[in-house]
C-alpha cells in the first residue's frame, strides 16, 4: 500500500476539472436532493426524530446545518444511490456543501465540488472492497464522510496539506452500522457524516494538527477485511467521472434499493393477474403463496421480514412485494411512520424468501443481482417473473417529474418558482432553495 495515497487522492481532488457533461449530471442530482428533502423540511411528512435532532444540534452553525440537511435529505430513503459506493452519495456530499455556502454561492464551483465528491465516493467504495458493506458498515456514513470532505475541501480551496489533514480527520470519524436500518438512526448517520466533513475542513483550514498520511490507508485496511484495493482510489480518476458512469441512480420508489427489482417483478405479475380476469379487489384473495429468490446475500439491506411501521417497511422485501401486488404502486405515503396497512401485511405474510444458491454471491458483484418473484394461486396456477438490477437501473427516472410529484404534496409552496430555482438560472436561486430547507 502506497504511503502517499492521501497525497495522491488530495491532489486529484484539488486539481482535476470536471467536464460539462459531469456538471450537467450534477444539476440533476441537485434537483433530486431537494425533491427528497423538502417534504421533511416543510413538515408535510412526519419525522418524529426531527425535533430531537434540531434540539440537540441547533442548525445555527455550519456543522449543525450539515447534520440537519443530511438528516432531512435521507429521512425518506428516497435519495439517489451509487453502485460503486453501495450507498447514497448526494445526501452527504451536498449536505456538507450547502451548509458551507454563503448568501451568494458560486454555483459552478459548488457543482464541480459535488462532482468531485461523487467521484471520491465511488472510488472509496471500490477501494474499500467487497467486504466493507458485508461486515455491517453503512457505506453512506463511513465512506461518505470522507467523500463529502473531499468535496468541501475542493469548494473551500484548501491547500494540498490542509486537504490531506481534512481527509484524515474525516476518516478517523467515519462510523455507521447497517443494524440501524429501519430507524431514524439511518438518516442520522448521513447527517453525522456531513457534519464530520464540515468539522474536518474547518479544523484543517485553521491549522489543526492531524496525520497527513496513513489514515485513509488505515480506514481501508481496518474496514476491508483483506479485500480492500487502495490502488482503485486514484487509478483512472475521472475517466469516466463516477457521476456519469455508472452514474447516480435516482430512486422511483421510497424504499431500499434492494427491493426495487422485486417490486417491478411484482408489478408485471399483477398485470398478468388482471389480464387473466382477476379483479383488483380479488388479487390478494387469489394468491396462496409468494416466493422471491435472489443471489445469496442480496437481502442484506432489506432484512426486515415483519415490519410494524412504514419506516421499517422500507427495508422489507416481503412488504414491498405485497404492496406492489396489492396497490399497483409503492407510494411514498405508505412508507412513513404510521403503522403498516393490515391488508398489505396479510399478503406480505405469504411471501417466502429464498437465496438462489446457483447464483454468485451478491458481495462479489451486486450488478448481477436479480429478483425472481413467483405467485402460487389457490387454483394451483403459478406465475413467475424475474427482473435484474441492471434492468431496473437502465430505466431512467424522470427527476423533474419526481420533483413535480413531491410539490403536489406541498401546495403552500410556489411550485413553479421551486422548479425554476432548481434550474439554477438566477443568482439567488440556490439561496432560495436552501432557505426552504431551513424552515
Amino acid at each position: 500500500m502506497s504511503s502517499l495515497i492521501t497525497a495522491q487522492f488530495a491532489h486529484l481532488v484539488l486539481d482535476s476539472r470536471p467536464e460539462a457533461s459531469a456538471l450537467s449530471a450534477a444539476r440533476l442530482g441537485l434537483i433530486d436532493y431537494f425533491a427528497c428533502a423538502l417534504p421533511i423540511a416543510q413538515g408535510v411528512l412526519t419525522d418524529s426524530g426531527l425535533a430531537a435532532v434540531k434540539k440537540v444540534f441547533p442548525p445555527a452553525s455550519a456543522e449543525n446545518r450539515a447534520l440537519y440537511f443530511g438528516y432531512i435529505s435521507h429521512s425518506l430513503d428516497f435519495d439517489d444511490y451509487h453502485p460503486a459506493l453501495r450507498g447514497h452519495p448526494s445526501t452527504v456530499v451536498l449536505s456538507a456543501l450547502l451548509a458551507l455556502t454563503d448568501d451568494n454561492p458560486d454555483v459552478d464551483a459548488l457543482l464541480a465540488a459535488y462532482v468531485i465528491g461523487v467521484e471520491a465516493a465511488g472510488r472509496l467504495g471500490l477501494a474499500a472492497g467487497t467486504q466493507h458493506y458485508q461486515l455491517g458498515f453503512h457505506s453512506t456514513a463511513t465512506l461518505g464522510a470522507v467523500a463529502a470532505t473531499a468535496a468541501a475541501a475542493r469548494y473551500f480551496h484548501l491547500t494540498l496539506h490542509q486537504t490531506q489533514i481534512a481527509l484524515g480527520l474525516a476518516a478517523t470519524q467515519a462510523a455507521g452500522l447497517r443494524s440501524q436500518f429501519g430507524s431514524a438512526a439511518k438518516p442520522l448517520h448521513t447527517g453525522i457524516a456531513a457534519r464530520a466533513a464540515v468539522n474536518a475542513v474547518l479544523l484543517a483550514q485553521l491549522g489543526f494538527a492531524g496525520q497527513p498520511e496513513g489514515v485513509i490507508d488505515s480506514l481501508l485496511s481496518s474496514h476491508g477485511d483483506g479485500r480492500q484495493r487502495p490502488e482503485l482510489l486514484t487509478a483512472d480518476w475521472g475517466a469516466p467521472w463516477r457521476i456519469l458512469q455508472p452514474g447516480l441512480e435516482f430512486k422511483r420508489y421510497p424504499t431500499c434499493g434492494g427491493t426495487h427489482s422485486a417490486a417491478e417483478a411484482a408489478f408485471i405479475l399483477r398485470e398478468r393477474l388482471l389480464e387473466q380476469g382477476i379483479t383488483v379487489e380479488d388479487i390478494s384473495a387469489a394468491i396462496a403463496k409468494i416466493q422471491v429468490s435472489f443471489p445469496p446475500g442480496a437481502d442484506t439491506a432489506p432484512y426486515i421480514r415483519r415490519p410494524s411501521n412504514g419506516v421499517e417497511a422500507r427495508f422489507s422485501l416481503e412488504y414491498v412485494i405485497a404492496d406492489a401486488l396489492y396497490s399497483g404502486s409503492v407510494p411514498l405515503m405508505h412508507y412513513g411512520e404510521a403503522p403498516v396497512d393490515p391488508n398489505i401485511s396479510a399478503l406480505a405474510a405469504r411471501v417466502e424468501r429464498h437465496a438462489d444458491l446457483t447464483a454468485p454471491p451478491d458481495e462479489l458483484d451486486a450488478e448481477l443481482r436479480f429478483h425472481r418473484v413467483t405467485l402460487t394461486l389457490h387454483d394451483g396456477r403459478q406465475l413467475s417473473d424475474i427482473v435484474t438490477r441492471k434492468q431496473t437501473a437502465a430505466r431512467q427516472t424522470d427527476v423533474g417529474a419526481k420533483l413535480r410529484s413531491i410539490l403536489l404534496l406541498l401546495p403552500h409552496l410556489n411550485g413553479d418558482r421551486v422548479i425554476e430555482d432548481c434550474a439554477l438560472t438566477q443568482p439567488a436561486a440556490l439561496s432560495r432553495l436552501i432557505e426552504l430547507l431551513n424552515q
